[in-house]
């Protein structure tokens, strides 16, 4: 049933209606807005539907151009005196563009075809010949009058059956005779015609033959001449079919006027052609998250899928915001290949290619500053997606890889060809004897080079460094090996956390917290990934760790994951407030490596990332290694050597062994954790030695009570006044 407008929506749709027929209309977009309501009412004859939907009784059916995307009409039933195609020169210059392509295309499609269309006419020709000879001889027969004399017949009416009879004789002996002057004219005025007329007549008249018995040859159901354009049909979306919508999902009263839906745009056709959009005012009291946790309703209202609805927040007014309607599902319509397949040089200084959102836009990902967390189920793209993003990275020359595979899998084996070190799993293998102390060797070499970053960028005149920040210029320069772009990739990083050595996994846990907090603002990003992003380490000093580590990264990507809880854990509490639910993201083939990106943007867009397979990855990091090799930094597994440092600071050295939370350390267990993690400097490191070392540059020893036990040793505050004492100097 149609909705019944009381007194304020009728002066609402004769606003809409003026606002629709202004000349001049909505400035912005009406270009290709116009040339697509051109093309959809003019309909041309070279193409057809490929769907036919059934006719909506609420949209008048087809004779008012019911279920599909029409020329608006006022009110009064008046369209427009001159259409808005041809209005105003960007108009017709739009429109003319739009013909002339149409019209390239058309013929372009059809040339390249014309052979198999010559075939199958001659064909069809030869067929056409004895059809249309047959229905000439049951011309002549007068085949049709057989039943009335059989009837005749079969009701014993001799007197009927013989006036039937004489008068076919008769129209027999004229359709003869007509029949022979075709004879006659075939063989006699034909060849001579043929002699005597030009060429192109000849071609003209074989052409118009062929054509002519072809058509008559060919079954009714099987064209010779396909369309070269296919129009799908689409519902109509009306004012009417939007307020139903929002009416049955509750967010308004058409009975009450302080709460009726209004619009705050004309409606109209997207700048790309593949959906309908029109801005919403929700009554007074209702806001954009009512919309959002309401969109599977609204989508019902429209009678579409809700893979088709999206909704945009508005900044002028939260009861404000855009409703997109797509005409088809654009989530199963892959986003293709990635860019990074050219290979060429990329910055890490400038945003990544990460796929395209639900309006086919473009989605790019800045990594400086940040943390990125990916999770999802398996096997539903959740490396395919970090690994796009540290592809990208390693086409970046001065970008050091630091890879953790904690599945061992053999998604990240090519990056040797690029990273500088990788962990793969937490069990001995060939490849890593112990993989769980590499790790933590590989964490503290991270800790290490971002003590070492902000040391030397504290150093720096503000000229060369404002701010006391990174920036690319010092990234590159070839004098400045220290102060390179860390990106430290972390794959189902939660086994780290699981371990069955505890204070191995406590370690990494602060390892990882403290990279967390001070890494970004020193060059390091991190891109981790999970597929249990909640749930580990329960309520010990681990748990909470890893919490919070989690919670800290800035962006968000979350595929399809298996509950609520999984994607609240992924997004975080105030995504699932805002109607953000990875869960109820589509399943199937066709949704692989679709999900939610947040916490970049106020907008929260649907990303179907791009796609990069095993081959695909590999061609990339070659060419990646080549760069790296041309630029001179390929360094430490990539290498195939193990990085040494040509000198040794002792205070940074001390500074990097203390754990996140450790205020003091005893001096055998610094000279420990030193000999383990810069074994090539401290392999045979005594408590006395370092002791020694350190009193000597200004650092107090000082009894630090560890386990019950109080010995001698050193606090992470003098070694840190000590550096900067050092410097100041």
């Amino acid at each position: 049933m149609k909705h019944e407008r009381d007194d304020g929506e009728h002066e609402l749709f004769d606003r809409l209606e003026r606002e629709m027929t202004q000349d001049g209309g909505a400035a912005a977009g009406v270009t290709d807005l116009d040339a697509e309501r051109a093309r959809r009412r003019s309909g041309p004859a070279d193409q057809h539907f490929e769907v036919s939907l059934d006719d909506d009784e609420d949209d008048g059916g087809p004779e008012r151009g019911g279920g599909l995307v029409v020329e608006p009409v006022a009110v009064a039933g008046r369209r427009e005196v001159i259409p808005s195609e041809w209005r105003g020169w960007a108009n017709i210059r739009a429109t003319v563009r739009y013909w002339l392509a149409y019209a390239g295309h058309v013929a372009a499609f059809h040339a390249v075809r014309l052979p198999w269309y010559a075939a199958q006419a001659l064909f069809w020709a030869v067929v056409g010949v004895f059809r249309v000879a047959g229905r000439q001889i049951r011309w002549w027969w007068v085949a049709e009058q057989h039943s009335l004399r059989q009837a005749a017949a079969d009701a014993n009416d001799p007197g009927t059956w013989l006036k039937l009879h004489k008068e076919t004789r008769s129209t027999r002996m004229w359709r003869f005779i007509v029949l022979g002057g075709e004879v006659l004219l075939l063989v006699l005025v034909l060849p001579v015609a043929w002699a005597v007329a030009p060429w192109w007549a000849r071609v003209a008249g074989v052409v118009a033959a062929v054509a002519f018995l072809a058509r008559a040859g060919r079954p009714a159901d099987r064209r010779i001449v396909s369309a070269a354009v296919v129009t799908a049909r689409l519902r109509r979306l009306s004012p009417d079919i939007v307020l139903r919508a929002y009416y049955a999902a509750g967010l308004g009263n058409p009975d009450r006027a302080d709460k009726v839906v209004q619009f705050g745009s004309t409606m109209q056709r997207d700048a790309s052609g593949t959906g309908s959009q029109v801005v919403i005012d929700l009554p007074y009291g209702r806001t954009f998250d009512d919309a959002v946790k309401n969109r599977g309703a609204i989508a019902s209202g429209l009678d579409v899928s809700v893979n088709q609805v999206f909704l945009t927040r508005d900044a002028t007014s939260h009861r404000r915001h855009l409703l997109w309607v797509a005409d088809r599902d654009p989530l199963a319509i892959p986003a293709g290949k990635t860019p990074l397949l050219d290979c060429k040089r990329r910055s890490i200084w400038k945003a990544a290619p990460f796929g395209l959102d639900e309006r086919g836009r473009a989605v790019e990902l800045s990594l400086m500053w940040i943390s990125v967390l990916i999770g999802a189920q398996p096997r539903k793209g959740k490396t395919f997606s970090a690994r796009l993003l540290a592809l990208y990275a390693a086409l970046d020359p001065f970008v050091r890889l630091f890879i953790a595979d904690g599945k061992s899998s053999p998604d990240w084996r090519k990056f040797a060809l690029v990273a500088e070190d990788m962990v793969y799993g937490t069990h001995p293998t060939r490849d890593d004897a112990d993989p769980v102390t590499h790790m933590r060797l590989m964490l503290r070499a991270v800790k290490a080079h971002i003590l070492r970053v902000n040391e030397i960028l504290s150093g720096l005149p503000v000229d060369l460094c404002p701010e006391g920040k990174l920036t690319a210029e010092l990234a590159r320069d070839p004098k400045c090996p220290d102060l390179r772009v860390v990106l430290l990739v972390l794959e189902e990083f939660q086994v780290y956390y699981e371990l069955d050595d505890k204070d191995a996994s406590s370690e990494i846990a602060s390892l990882l917290s403290y990279i967390m907090a001070v890494g970004p603002s020193s060059g390091v990003v991190l891109l981790s990934a999970s597929q249990k992003p909640s749930g580990v380490g329960g309520a010990s000093n681990i748990g909470q760790l890893f919490t919070r580590f989690r919670d800290n990264h800035a962006a968000r990507f979350a595929l399809k994951c298996g509950n609520r809880n999984v994607s609240e854990a992924i997004l975080g509490g105030d995504a699932y407030a805002e109607g953000i639910d990875a869960s109820t993201l589509p399943t199937g083939k066709p949704y692989l490596g679709v999900g939610y990106l947040y916490g970049l943007t106020d907008d929260t867009p649907t990303v179907r990332t791009y796609l990069a397979d095993h081959a695909d990855a590999e061609k990339i990091l070659i060419a990646a290694r080549k760069h790296r090799e041309t630029a001179g930094t390929l360094a430490g597994m990539a290498a195939g050597e193990v990085t040494v440092r040509e000198t040794r600071d002792v205070l940074a050295d001390v500074a990097s062994v203390f754990a996140a939370g450790e205020t003091g350390l005893q001096w055998p267990v610094i000279a420990a954790r030193l000999a383990e993690a810069i074994p090539e400097h401290y392999a045979d490191l005594s408590a006395d030695a370092i002791s020694a070392q350190c009193r000597s540059i200004g650092v107090r020893s000082v009894n630090v009570k560890s386990g019950g036990e109080v010995l001698k040793g050193a606090k992470l505050a003098d070694v840190r006044a000590a550096i900067e004492g050092r410097d100041a100097a």
